[in-house]
């Protein structure tokens, strides 16, 4: 890729997560449901227990999450973490860059999904200084956005359970009105590092067809650094993440 920094491998960004603990209506604990309209997520479970429960083209699922675990899916699940006890998660997320820019669409009931300020007001969470009074609004806030997406959530999983994955369109048409305006930008983000990446590996494919191996004199080792301190309010529960994009020299 050139000089300067290759991002990490796949032009995948990672994360670690520790799944909310906050109990919603129905009892459970948890994050927020939520689907991703052009990026794959995957689990590695490293602490704790809970499960996925999702909605797809299966119908509705559960999967238990336990220390070891390797799950992935695929854009357009929509997937609510459950949290049974100190449930903790390395993200691996495809795309990076395209999450971060609102790739994922929260299960909002349709109201909110039909106005696109409504929807935008309802996701925000505020911002402010790290102090005490802060953390506590942006953790409320946080909660109350998990508690409007259940609610969304268990409305939507009563209709798969009853019409079958066809139950999936209305949120799948109205996440699509509401991310079409920035995929121009996530088309850019995507050409310099995912398929920057995809087409490196294939010049170096070529080139070692050829018994060519100079690329290898380019060898070279990355550490990522931690982007916010202590953690943010994530989806699913509070996030570290790190600084893996790649850095053009």
């Amino acid at each position: 890729m050139g000089a300067g920094r290759p991002g990490f491998p796949g032009g995948t960004a990672v994360s670690h997560l520790t799944v909310y603990d906050w109990p919603g209506d129905d009892g459970l604990a948890g994050g927020s449901p939520h689907l991703h309209t052009a990026s794959g997520e995957g689990y590695v479970v490293v602490g704790g227990s809970g499960r996925l429960e999702t909605l797809s083209a299966e119908g509705v699922g559960s999967h238990p999450l336990t220390a070891g675990t390797v799950l992935w899916f695929t854009p357009g699940t929509v997937h609510r973490l459950v949290n049974d006890g100190g449930l903790q998660i390395v993200v691996v997320m495809q795309n990076a860059g395209l999450p971060e820019a609102g790739d994922a669409v929260f299960t909002f009931p349709d109201e909110v999904l039909a106005d696109p300020v409504q929807y935008a007001a309802a996701a925000a969470l505020p911002s402010g200084p790290g102090s005490g009074l802060a953390e506590h609004a942006i953790a409320a806030a946080a909660r109350a956005r998990r508690d409007l997406a259940l609610a969304g959530f268990a409305d939507l999983r009563r209709r798969v359970e009853v019409e079958g994955p066809a139950a999936l369109s209305s949120l799948y048409e109205r996440a699509g009105a509401l991310v079409a305006a920035k995929v121009p930008g996530w088309q850019s983000t995507w050409s310099r590092s995912v398929r920057a990446e995809v087409d490196e590996t294939g010049r170096v494919l070529t080139a070692l067809a050829g018994a060519d191996a100079s690329h290898l004199h380019a060898a070279s080792v990355h550490v990522g650094e931690r982007r916010e301190q202590p953690y943010r309010y994530g989806m699913c529960g509070r996030l570290r993440t790190w600084d893996v994009a790649a850095l053009v020299g």
